[in-house]
């Protein structure tokens, strides 16, 4: 409770009103039906016209005037509440997946996360709601029914000492049944949420391999599951309404059969025919009240599953970040690398390292290539200088210092990173472009486009750089979007730039006048280039050669044409021997 008292504390004045507004309309409620029998006493002797009627019908046009402004009051604040405590659990959840690292992310899917942040939001939105209007309400006009109607006539209600301990044995029931089946529910829809993204997501590879049959089998069955797993935790609340209309209608004959009975003997001496109607009343709202509890007890076991779920990300610890960091205040300066006896491993309780006993130094600005076969662990060596991931073993250096020991803002500041997947944002080039830089200016955008070989293709666009991307940059080709991207990182000025396969889309020609940008404006400036072609990095100071997550060689071009056999196979298999 105490973590979601957090949300609840800015907004405790709405907290606080919205249940007192329905405590002003359950005691109307309470008394209203007393008032009504006295009305029908009244007529049935005679005196509905007299100055005391005329008082009591006045007094109750009045209490239901009350009672109409404390139900708006109390749902106006209900919405008030629950809705701005929606807003900030979400603000809340997102700002924590943005602190994720990559290895927190692979806990949860993608789906996952959208249904967290939607629909369980939702769901605790609709709870708080829920509880504001009945958790008080629905109580409170059982106990004042109830002792009205104790007060009112006590033989008659013995009823409910049979009542009420069926329909909470029924309650129970509902409740030990529905809880599981609405946690099923979330899980299934995460499921769905999945399938789709992935479907839309990758939608023209798709339709390129004409998989439009396999991807509609794929959301059909799951839709399937879905649909049954809802079905399952619908039956819950359709076997509860026959139910507590049964128990509500049974106790309403047996009181009309005795309660008529008093009425008629002896002319109505025992019972007088609107004290009968007001006990009715009475027992249509405390049988009501327990429905009410009823459904708010369902709702909630849907609820805490989705809240249940939230706790997971908001308590996942993150395993990244910079708590411990001896130098905070350190910024990047001159982008030397060194890897001291680097080891790594993405399952912690596999035996096969992905990285095993690496020892590098990468001077500061020196052009670095790195080759090797698919899944040798070039891209996971890289990772480690930004920590996106954290080495299990051993120690990863910039300019001297651990990297563990800046503050991941300043070490990732003064990265710059090309991803082997160039993603792009819906909005316009510019603001894509501004990623690198949010102050940047024109001018330096555009030249920025240029060393990077985006600003001729750029530039012929019918708005330039004002064009507007769709969302993951489909509307332009990977070659295009792999110069957005290498212009975007350009705009940070790193003092080290990565650049992970980034290049693979583009002609040898313009990969070529890449690179001479490279040397010319980013002299300064510690280049890493993975790559799968030997032309990519033939001319880089260093050449570092992996295999099977070991370094197998580091040279220049000719040395290790010279003395490194995997090198040598490689620009054999590429070139066929030939300069």
């Amino acid at each position: 409770m105490k973590k979601w008292f957090k949300y609840i504390r800015p907004y405790l004045p709405y907290f606080i009103a919205g249940p007192l507004c329905m405590l002003i309309e359950v005691a109307g409620e309470a008394v209203m039906p007393r008032l009504l029998g006295i009305l029908i006493n009244n007529a049935n002797a005679g005196t509905l016209t007299t100055g005391k009627s005329m008082l009591t019908m006045v007094l109750m046009i009045v209490i239901a005037l009350i009672m109409m402004a404390g139900g708006v009051g109390g749902a106006y604040f209900a919405s008030k509440a629950s809705v701005n405590f929606a807003a900030d659990l979400r603000a809340d959840v997102y700002a924590r997946v943005q602190t994720f690292s990559f290895e927190n992310i692979d806990k949860f899917s993608t789906g996952s996360l959208v249904t967290r942040l939607t629909n369980d939001v939702t769901q605790m939105q609709n709870l708080i709601n829920m509880m504001m209007r009945m958790a008080l309400r629905a109580p409170g006009m059982m106990i004042a029914s109830l002792i009205m109607a104790i007060i009112l006539k006590p033989k008659l209600s013995i009823v409910f000492t049979v009542s009420i301990p069926v329909m909470l044995i029924a309650v129970g029931f509902i409740i030990l049944t529905g809880f599981p089946r609405f946690s099923k529910v979330q899980t299934k829809l995460d499921k769905l949420n999945s399938t789709v993204q992935e479907n839309v997501t990758n939608v023209r590879v798709v339709k390129s391999f004409v998989r439009e049959d396999h991807e509609t089998g794929k959301f059909r069955a799951a839709n399937r599951d879905l649909k049954n797993t809802s079905m399952s935790a619908a039956k819950v609340m359709i076997f509860m309404q026959p139910v507590m209309t049964l128990i509500m209608n049974v106790t309403v004959v047996v009181v009309v059969l005795i309660g008529s009975r008093l009425v008629l003997d002896s002319k109505g001496a025992e019972m007088l025919p609107g004290d009968l109607s007001s006990f009715l009343m009475y027992v249509t709202q405390i049988l009501m009240s327990l429905v009410m509890v009823t459904f708010m007890l369902t709702f909630s076991s849907r609820a805490m599953a989705s809240a249940r779920r939230i706790r997971e990300v908001l308590d996942e610890p993150v395993d990244l970040n910079d708590d411990n960091a001896a130098h905070k205040e350190l910024t990047v300066k001159e982008g030397g690398i060194e890897f001291r006896n680097v080891s790594f491993r993405y399952y912690k309780n596999s035996e096969d390292k992905v990285l095993d006993s690496i020892d590098l130094k990468i001077p500061a600005g020196s052009t670095v290539g790195i080759i090797g076969s698919t899944g040798c662990g070039k891209t996971t060596l890289v990772s480690m200088i930004p920590r996106l991931y954290d080495c299990d073993e051993g120690e990863v250096l910039v300019d001297g210092v651990n990297v563990r020991d800046y503050s991941l803002v300043n070490l990732r500041d003064g990265i710059g990173m090309v991803l082997q997947k160039n993603t792009l944002f819906s909005g316009t080039i510019a603001e894509n472009l501004r990623w690198g830089d949010e102050d940047a200016d024109d001018e330096t955008v555009r030249r920025m486009a240029e060393y990077a070989q985006a600003d001729k293709f750029v530039s012929s666009f019918k708005n330039g750089y004002d064009t507007m991307l769709d969302q993951g940059g489909n509307n332009v080709s990977g070659g295009q979007k792999q110069r957005l991207c290498i212009a975007r990182a350009l705009l940070k000025q790193p003092k080290i730039l990565i650049l992970d396969d980034s290049t693979s889309a583009v002609d040898t020609a313009t990969e070529a006048m890449i690179r001479k940008a490279f040397r010319e404006e980013l002299q300064g400036s510690t280049k890493i280039i993975i790559a799968q072609r030997i032309s990519s990095v033939m001319e880089s100071d260093m050449i570092i050669v992996m295999n099977d997550g070991r370094i197998t060689g580091v040279g220049t071009h000719g040395e290790l044409l010279e003395n490194n056999v995997e090198y040598r196979e490689i620009y054999e298999s590429q070139t066929g021997g030939k300069d």
